[in-house]
């Protein structure tokens, strides 16, 4: 079968309350990849109706889009990018991908502890129904006069548990946050010690040595200083308050996503909303550390990673932050910076998938004609209209990087044949060729390239020098990751520039055509892209531009297609400064010193000259199992990649040819899955209510929300797994699935969730109305 993997860079928005909802929704990614894993595996399909039942439905999509439409499908949700609320879900659900363990114990703390009773600082709590008397009047005015928003929003069986709530609420301490900052960070420490202490399968939910990148935005209060380099004065100082808190770890050589003071640092610091929670310093997570008597031995490492302006100026334990969303509460970015250096298995559908639980939102006075208020106008410029910009300029950005690609692969396209006669003509009459040896495929890989180059004439000098920007700024991002203290990856570039000034290695092409001599060790020491480009555009040709090559068969090209992979793998081990060793970070600090030093030591421990080998012997082992139409094109291709390159890196900018497949974005959302109910936000969800804060005030809010969440994304991602098919599947077929897992989703809850009598039922019976005719 076709083998394709359908790749899922999440983005979780800020939501407060409707946190339930999202935590809802990531459930069922983490069913939908649960029930992947299963069938690339092999385990058997297990019995409708278990445990389990929602992940049976998934795994019968599956099965049948290789049943009939031969595609052999994986979900790998590998990126997560959350703010706010959207960046708690993201720290569990990233955690439950790497470590396989159980999202179960979170979905008890968001029903039992998402509450205003349990959140209150117990300081802040009044001590009785006298206290603050004063406040009587502004308690009536908000719960008791007719037409009240209590009264006009609160179904009646609620009214009571919710006027109590907001009451003490009101009644709570003024002029200071009412909910406990540590207590919040001891409800998440909480909850992922309960995930570790359910267990684990014992197996990540991606495949072994593939990444997975979790990034949570946050809100530094007081600022940092930055440098910005200008024509005059050659230096200035701005105070930056984005912060985005990055982790990321490789299936099956990580337990964790990262330790657990550390998650639970960025999911207290991303959540942090201002006036409710007090902002986030350190010292809160040392305490929590001391509480529980723990040891964080890479506190020092994190801290500086992740604030390395503040690091280098003492400053770390001065940092007070809060709440992602209020600078970037649609963190695209975010996940497009991830975006390069991911491996590739098998053909990639990239999608980015983004929850947005309320896309219509609270309207600002003004908006339907009527005069803007003072209030209206100070809440809305520094709160409601920051968080609902649309996210156009990310989609356009996104559109952009499609259209790119799209071009490129015209252009591979349109030279393929003119590069094919010059690899005829360099290869056509080479003895032996049909019985290749990883000694004569060494020497042939060397000669197109020297040819190629020679033949390129002067266009070479401008992929010379596009080729050599690349690798330094490549360099420089390894080293000042591994070496914070050293500065920005920017300086460090300016560092290396220096040093390949003063070796001459600045300019690369040689007077007479191709490249020098030392241009050509200093590619042959550290140049990954050119060979992993080479590899993807292997892996393309044989997926997609051989498929109707006479005398080439689609399991003769799988099996090529498995050794590529394998083959760009061993060189995408190696891009990360994480396998340079334990000591490499004190290695990288003397980068501005001793440049020269630095460079080696990367180049030792990559040792890109024994991968290539290893690689030449892999190909070769693979070409000898082929019939000679397939060895023909596999082996012009694979030779033929420096013609490509120099063609097109210069008109990518020196990004090459990586991925030639447009990304998609979709969206999960109440406006978007209508199967069950109409009507969208308003119509399903409850913690929309109190400018989104409503799911604190009443378990049964959290319930409905949490129900609907997964109801809804059992709904998208059903749509989005069959939407990777070349040809869809009949809608017949695709709403008796949908049923199935909404009564599978149903059944699973219906003993869990009792705070408002005859919810499930209900809903049960909304879908049945609406699958009647199926």
């Amino acid at each position: 079968m076709r083998q394709k993997e359908l790749r899922v860079a999440l983005v979780c928005y800020g939501g407060i309350s409707l946190a339930v909802y999202m935590h809802g929704v990531t459930k069922e990614i983490w069913h939908a990849a649960r029930a992947s894993r299963a069938m690339h595996r092999g385990d058997p399909p297990t019995a409708a109706g278990d445990a389990c039942g929602v992940q049976t439905v998934y795994r019968h999509l599956f099965d049948l889009l290789g049943q009939e439409r031969g595609l052999k499908l994986r979900l790998l949700p590998d990126i997560i990018a959350g703010a706010s609320a959207g960046g708690v879900n993201g720290v569990f659900l990233a955690q439950a991908l790497i470590s396989g363990q159980s999202l179960e114990p979170l979905t008890r703390l968001w029903l039992e502890k998402a509450d205003v009773d349990v959140l209150l600082d117990p300081d802040a709590k009044p001590w009785s129904r006298f206290a603050k008397i004063w406040a009587q009047p502004l308690v009536w005015f908000l719960l008791k006069r007719p037409g009240n928003v209590v009264s006009r929003t609160v179904p009646a069986e609620t009214r009571a548990e919710v006027r109590l709530k907001v009451s003490r609420l009101i009644r709570a301490r003024w002029f200071a946050p009412p909910f406990s900052g540590i207590g919040f960070s001891r409800l998440l420490a909480d909850a992922l010690a309960a995930m570790a202490q359910a267990g684990s399968d014992g197996e990540a939910l991606l495949p072994p040595g593939h990444p997975l990148d979790l990034l949570v935005t946050t809100t530094d209060f007081n600022g940092h200083p930055e440098e910005l380099q200008l024509n005059s004065p050659p230096v200035v100082e701005e105070s930056e308050h984005r912060l985005a808190i990055g982790f990321r770890a490789v299936a099956g050589q990580s337990a964790v996503i990262a330790p657990d003071a550390e998650l639970v640092l960025a999911a207290r610091a991303t959540a942090s909303f201002p006036g409710a929670f007090p902002p986030l310093q350190v010292a809160e997570i040392d305490q929590l550390v001391a509480e529980r008597q723990k040891n964080w031995p890479t506190r020092e490492a994190f801290l500086r990673r992740i604030m390395p302006s503040r690091w280098r100026r003492a400053l770390v334990a001065d940092a007070a932050l809060v709440d992602g969303a209020v600078l970037v509460n649609r963190p695209f970015a975010q996940a497009m910076d991830v975006l390069r250096d991911r491996p590739a298995q098998r053909e990639v559908d990239r999608r980015f998938v983004y929850i947005d639980p309320s896309p219509e939102h609270i309207g600002i006075d003004g908006r339907h004609g009527r005069t803007v208020g003072f209030f209206s106008a100070i809440f809305g410029a520094l709160s409601s209209i920051p968080r609902e910009q649309p996210i156009r300029d990310n989609l356009e950005s996104l559109g952009r990087i499609s259209r790119e690609r799209e071009r490129m692969r015209g252009i591979v396209d349109a030279l393929r044949p003119d590069i094919d006669a010059a690899v005829e003509r360099l290869f056509g009459h080479t003895l032996f060729f049909d019985q290749p040896s990883p000694k004569r495929l060494t020497a042939w890989r060397n000669r197109a390239q020297q040819a190629a180059a020679e033949q390129a004439g002067f266009a070479f000098h401008g992929y010379g020098q596009v080729k050599l920007t690349g690798m330094v700024a490549d360099l420089a991002q390894v080293i000042a990751e591994a070496a914070p203290e050293c500065g920005r990856a920017q300086d460090i570039e300016s560092a290396l520039w220096q040093h390949l000034r003063a070796q001459g290695l600045d300019r690369p092409a040689a007077a007479r055509g191709g490249a020098t001599p030392a241009a050509i060790e200093l590619y042959r020491d550290h140049d990954i892209a050119f060979r992993i480009r080479r590899l993807k555009l292997l892996a393309r040709r044989l997926a997609h531009d051989w498929e109707d090559g006479e005398g080439i068969a689609r399991p003769a090209r799988e099996a090529a297609r498995e050794t590529v992979f394998q083959a760009q793998a061993l060189y995408q081990a190696r891009i990360s400064g994480a396998t340079l060793g334990t000591d490499f970070p004190a290695i990288a600090a003397q980068v501005r010193a001793d440049p020269a030093s630095v460079l080696r030591a990367i180049a030792e421990r990559r040792d890109l000259r024994a991968v290539d080998l290893l690689v030449d012997g892999m190909i070769v082992a693979a070409l000898q199992g082929m019939e000679r139409p397939l060895r023909r094109r596999f082996l012009y291709a694979y030779l033929g990649f420096p013609f490509y390159d120099i063609a097109t890196l210069p008109l990518l900018q020196g990004e090459g040819m990586g991925e030639f497949d447009p990304i998609k974005v979709d969206r999960i959302s109440p406006e978007d899955a209508i199967s069950i109910r109409a009507g969208g936000t308003r119509a399903c969800l409850r913690g929309v209510e109190f400018f989104h804060f409503g799911a604190f005030f009443s378990r049964a809010y959290r319930e409905n929300d949490y129900l609907w969440g997964r109801l809804h994304g059992a709904e998208r991602m059903i749509d989005l797994i069959a939407s990777t098919a070349d040809q869809p599947l009949d809608n017949a077929v695709l709403r008796l699935i949908k049923r199935d897992a909404f009564l599978a989703i149903l059944h699973e809850e219906k003993a869990r969730l009792h705070a408002e009598p005859g919810l499930v039922e209900r809903v049960i019976g909304e879908v049945e109305t609406a699958f009647a005719d199926g």
